[in-house]
């Protein structure tokens, strides 16, 4: 089987709020890379063609860190929306071929090629493949008075990368429209495509809290 031609819109159009800093988290430091650098690292392995997507106000910002870090992996910078909807279809809209797109948030640097790699290869023989994870911890649901527990093996977390291919995506895309949906998957799925999930890692975490940098570092490090 050939390989079809692989995309990865890496979005990032994070604020530094939650973390307490000024810089956005996606420019923030990790082993003296920023954040951002390390995640489209791991896509430039995997030979897809990058789009990333920022806030127009920060395109000078990222163009200065490119030079400072000497940074020259090829993509293409796209301005992003008001909202994570708008922010991937405006990427999609740079895509012009055919193939298979991930989509993943530019705030998870610890993805591994291998996950990559997995999902790529499964969403050309199941149409699309969402990385997600089991809960570890035991889960309770909020009622109107108080909360119930809820059996934690009929949950998953959901991660990214989540790729689609691109004809069905941007199908999807053009039929539905709504700043309620939180993943590209939720798009997928309301536009009438079964979702397909694949095992995802526990070490790829969203860089949210300055606890999450920690932890980025720690396991960057075990390689």
């Amino acid at each position: 089987m050939v390989s079809q031609s692989r995309f990865a819109i890496i979005v990032a159009g994070g604020s530094g709020i939650r973390m307490g800093t000024e810089i956005p988290k996606q420019f923030l430091l990790i082993n003296n890379l920023p954040v951002l650098m390390h995640t489209i690292n791991k896509f430039n392995d995997s030979n897809a063609k990058i789009i990333l997507v920022l806030p127009i106000q920060h395109f000078d910002y990222w163009n200065n860190l490119c030079t400072t870090y000497q940074f020259t992996v090829p993509h293409t910078l796209v301005a992003g929306g008001k909202e994570r909807y708008e922010s991937v279809n405006n990427g999609l809209k740079q895509i012009t071929q055919e193939g298979v797109v991930a989509i993943h948030d530019g705030v998870r640097p610890c993805v591994s090629t291998e996950l990559i790699e997995r999902c790529f290869n499964e969403a050309e023989q199941y149409n699309n493949a969402v990385a997600a994870v089991k809960p570890k911890d035991s889960i309770r649901m909020k009622q109107p008075e108080g909360s119930i527990s809820v059996n934690r093996d009929d949950y998953y977390l959901v991660q990214t990368p989540q790729v689609f291919q691109l004809n069905l995506l941007k199908n999807a895309y053009d039929r539905l429209s709504g700043s309620h949906f939180t993943d590209d998957a939720s798009v997928f799925e309301s536009a009438g495509y079964q979702i397909h999930l694949t095992t995802g890692d526990y070490k790829n975490i969203k860089i949210t809290t300055p606890d999450d940098l920690i932890l980025a570092s720690a396991f960057m490090n075990e390689k």
